[in-house]
């Protein structure tokens, strides 16, 4: 599971980096960040895969095999995280468009909860891991999957300095003014703001 999770590291930053390996490719970049994400998706199921098989076939650890309260009480837990997180995500894929697995060149900015917070997406992404060892009621597999905390911040930054390079200015000053991930008040001027092409 660490393997598959240094793979969608590394890939998933490549397919956030169109703009600049246009710069040395060309525009044939979008197609290949376009492959490099896949790469990482199939690698995230092939993780979530990897999470039902060890509850079947757990390996030995200091760790207990199961939280010590009612498993109610877990997957209570892992619904009441689950919900906003597949809105969030919902949210962001229908704003975002074909380009959440399809990076574009001529893609504008962003709209709709993009104008609220610049990663929606990975917000919402972040917690399936820990939402799936939760339901599984495993304590090992809630911690390993602490570490897409880490990586999916490192996505987001990665990801911005892409659109500093495909959008200018425009991006800065966006950046500026919408929070990374948590929503603030907004006054009447920041209401009429533009959005972003993050995720």
């Amino acid at each position: 599971m660490l393997v598959v999770m240094a793979v969608i590291v590394i890939f998933y930053v490549k397919s956030v980096g169109p703009a600049a390996l246009e710069r040395e490719i060309g525009e044939i970049a979008y197609e290949r960040c376009a492959w490099y994400r896949k790469i990482a998706s199939i690698a995230f199921f092939v993780i979530s895969v990897n999470y039902v098989i060890y509850y079947f076939y757990p390996i030995s650890t200091p760790m207990p095999s199961y939280f010590p309260w009612d498993y109610v009480i877990t997957a209570t837990i892992a619904t009441v995280i689950l919900i906003p997180s597949m809105y969030l995500m919902y949210r962001g894929v229908k704003d975002a468009g074909e380009e959440t697995h399809t990076p574009k060149k001529e893609h504008t900015l962003y709209g709709g909860i993009y104008e609220t917070i610049r990663h929606p997406q990975a917000l919402g992404e972040v917690w399936v891991a820990l939402t799936i060892a939760l339901y599984l009621n495993s304590p090992l597999l809630a911690v390993i999957s602490l570490f897409y905390f880490p990586a999916f911040y490192y996505f987001s930054i990665a990801e911005e300095r892409d659109l500093v390079i495909k959008y200018g200015q425009a991006y800065v000053e966006y950046r500026d003014r919408t929070p990374m991930f948590i929503p603030r008040p907004k006054n009447g001027r920041e209401s009429d703001s533009h959005a972003n092409a993050g995720d």
